[in-house]
C-alpha cells in the first residue's frame, strides 16, 4: 500500500495593493529548486492546517498572520522528489514590515510582490513544477476578485 500523501499548508500573502508575495527557492533545494513559490510547507506531526499556516508564515518571512481572507484551493501533486502531497492554500494578510521579510537563509534567495498582470514571471523553470505555482497564483487572484479585493 502506498504511503499517505504529505499534507501541506500554503499562504498567498496579500498586500494593500492587491499584490501577492512570492519568494524564490534556493537553487540547492531538492524540491522545486530555483523557482518562485508561495510561503508554506509540510504539517508537522499532530499539527492542523491552520497551525501549520501560521508557523510557516513566521518561519519563512518573520511576519505573523493577522487575517485569513479565504481558501484558494486544494492541490494534489507529486514533487520532483517523487513524493505525493496534498496542499491547502489560503489568502492571508500579515502583520510586519512588508518591505523587509526575513527570508530563511539557505532556503530562499529573493522575494517579489506580483500584481496579476505580472504572473508570467512564475513560468521561470516551469519544467521543474509543471506550472503549479502559476496555477495557484491564478486561483489566488481569482479568489481576491471574488471577495472584492
Amino acid at each position: 500500500m502506498p504511503p499517505e500523501p504529505l499534507r501541506c499548508a500554503g499562504a498567498l500573502i496579500v498586500d494593500d495593493d492587491g499584490r501577492i508575495f512570492f519568494q524564490r527557492r534556493s537553487p540547492h533545494r531538492r524540491l522545486f529548486p530555483n523557482v518562485w513559490d508561495i510561503v508554506g510547507g509540510h504539517l508537522e506531526p499532530g499539527e492542523d492546517t491552520e497551525d501549520a499556516l501560521h508557523r510557516e508564515v513566521t518561519e519563512e518571512t518573520g511576519w505573523t498572520v493577522s487575517h485569513v481572507l479565504g481558501l484558494v484551493g486544494e492541490y494534489r501533486y507529486t514533487g520532483n522528489d517523487g513524493i505525493e502531497r496534498i496542499e491547502v492554500d489560503f489568502l492571508i494578510r500579515v502583520d510586519g514590515d512588508l518591505t523587509r521579510p526575513c527570508l530563511e537563509v539557505g532556503k530562499h534567495t529573493e522575494f517579489r510582490w506580483l500584481a496579476e498582470h505580472e504572473i508570467a514571471v512564475l513560468d521561470e523553470h516551469r519544467e521543474v513544477n509543471d506550472g503549479l505555482i502559476r496555477r495557484i497564483a491564478e486561483d489566488g487572484f481569482a479568489a481576491l476578485r471574488s471577495i472584492g479585493l
